[in-house]
Formats: C-alpha cells, sequence, structure tokens
C-alpha cells in the first residue's frame, strides 16, 4: 500500500519497480491523497490493476494507510511511500516465511538507504535481526489481523508518530515488532510537500498526546514534562526560530488532551518500560 499527495514521478518510479516484484503482490492500493497533479493517470498507466482510492481533501497519511489496511484482502500488508520501494525484487517470498514462523510478529520492517542520510547508500552492514520500538510505514510489512485487533493507527494524529505508538500497544499485547535486514528499502526521500517544522511540531504533539492515551498515570507527569523539553531541546539544535515556535505545538497538544484522556488505554508500566528500553 502507498498513500501518496502530489508527487506523481516520484510514485511513478515506485510503480515501475512493483510491477516487477516476484513473486507479485496479491493486490496493490494506492490512495491519493488530496492530489492535484497527474497521480491518478500515473497508476492508471503502470499499475491498471490497483485499487485506488481517491481522496478529494487530505485525509493526511495515518487515516489513508488505516483505510486502506482494513480493505485490503490479504493478511499481510507492505507498506511503503511514494518515494521508496524494496531493492529485492524477490522481497515478498523472503519476509512470509518469517511471518509464518511467528505468529507473535506484529509488524517487521527493514532498513532503509535513503538520500536523507546518505552514508547509508553505500552501506552493507545494517546489523542483526532485533526487536524495536518503532518502524518507518515507508518500508515495513503488518498483519491485519493483528492491526484490526489493536485498533490500529490512531487516526487524529493526521500525521506523524502512529508508528510508535502503534508499536508501544503491540508490545503492551506481547507483540513483536522486528527489523531485519533480509531485505533493504531504497528511500529517494521526495523533499516536494515536506516541511521539516511541521513535521517536527506534528511529532512532537502526538508524541505528548500518545503518552496521555498509553503511559501509566503514577509515571504521566514525569514523561510529559520529558517529552516537552527533550522537543524543545531538538528546537534549539536548529536555531532561534524553531524555538520560538514551541508554543504553536504545544497549544495544540493542549486541545487534544481532552479528547486523548477520553481514549485513554495506558499499557502496565512494565510494558513501557521494555518499549523504552528497545531501540528505534
Amino acid at each position: 500500500m502507498i498513500t501518496t499527495r502530489n508527487r506523481a514521478g516520484d510514485l511513478e518510479r515506485t510503480c515501475r519497480v512493483l510491477v516487477q516484484l516476484s513473486p507479485v503482490p496479491f493486490e496493490i492500493l494506492v490512495t491519493a491523497d488530496g492530489c492535484t497533479d497527474e497521480t491518478v493517470e500515473t497508476v492508471k498507466s503502470i499499475v491498471p490493476e490497483a485499487r485506488l482510492f481517491i481522496n478529494a481533501e487530505a485525509w493526511g497519511s495515518i487515516a489513508s494507510r488505516d483505510r486502506m489496511i482494513r480493505e485490503a484482502r490479504g493478511e499481510l500488508v507492505f507498506s511503503l511511500d511514494d518515494d521508496s520501494y524494496p531493492e529485492q525484487l524477490n522481497c515478498i517470498s523472503h519476509f512470509t516465511l518469517l511471518f509464518e514462523q511467528n505468529p507473535r510478529l506484529a509488524v517487521l520492517h527493514f532498513p532503509q538507504r535513503t538520500d536523507e542520510f546518505p552514508q547509508t547508500l553505500s552501506q552493507s552492514d545494517f546489523g542483526p535481526q532485533r526487536l524495536t520500538r518503532s518502524f518507518p510505514s515507508s518500508g515495513a510489512v503488518l498483519r491485519r489481523s493483528t492491526y484490526v485487533e489493536l485498533s490500529g493507527f490512531e487516526t487524529s494524529f493526521f500525521h506523524a508518530y502512529e508508528e510508535p505508538d502503534y508499536a508501544l500497544r503491540c508490545i503492551g499485547r506481547h507483540y513483536q515488532v522486528m527489523m531485519s535486514p533480509l531485505v533493504t528499502i531504497r528511500h529517494h526521500f521526495a523533499t516536494l510537500d515536506r516541511n521539516e517544522i511541521a513535521t517536527h511540531h506534528y511529532h512532537a504533539r502526538n508524541e505528548l498526546l500518545s503518552a496521555v492515551m498509553r503511559c501509566p498515570a503514577f509515571y504521566l507527569p514525569f514523561v510529559l514534562i520529558y517529552r516537552v523539553a527533550s522537543q524543545f531541546r531538538y528546537a534549539g539544535t536548529r536555531g532561534i526560530s524553531w524555538m520560538v515556535r514551541e508554543p504553536k505545538w504545544w497549544w495544540q497538544a493542549a486541545k487534544g488532551i481532552p479528547r486523548s484522556w477520553r481514549k485513554r488505554r495506558p499499557v502496565s508500566w512494565a510494558a513501557y518500560r521494555r518499549w523504552l528500553s528497545l531501540g528505534g
């Protein structure tokens, strides 16, 4: 599945890889999320058999992925971005076996060679297979039945932080989120329509609201203070223009706390601590 917004050129490159996969995917799902370019025509011309979802107005990446996972006909859903694709054309045969062998595996994700971090483009060793506390939707396989069981992504986030929030709930129910180097993802990381500070605000707000929903009550005040401080510290590394705009996401988070509190389903402290101890 892929959700995309006005990046037809990147999507075309990814689609041309997907039609070469062997074995072929059971189906390909694409959401054109408020697109005003030639995205729809690109999908229809390269992958005419794809199930195409067209949002006249943008739903956001999270809600778009949530719908596609729920409507998928297969049990394993391979999530990609419009600018990412697997480097191994036989990748499906690699990862299906791991899910068959491990019924507690909820998410399997893969290392990425990305222009965002140029050193990864020539990297050959991504370390051993290991459990993690998050995953990138630009290269991850999700078990659909587990996703539905756990109520899926928090769609109110709109964009950013849905992956660690979902991973935390997986770990709280004794499921696994795992990174495997059996497959690698080429992520071109297109800069079009990416706003770094807006993404930072989404991430910081949603990280705090996730804590409101998931963290045990006794530890919640300490976690909230830490989240605000760590995000402010990060903003400081980007300069004064970022720091002075931090109150924007504070206000957004404050407005979202009542709704998040009503949806509160905390995990145990043991699970929360186990999640924190894992690498990204």
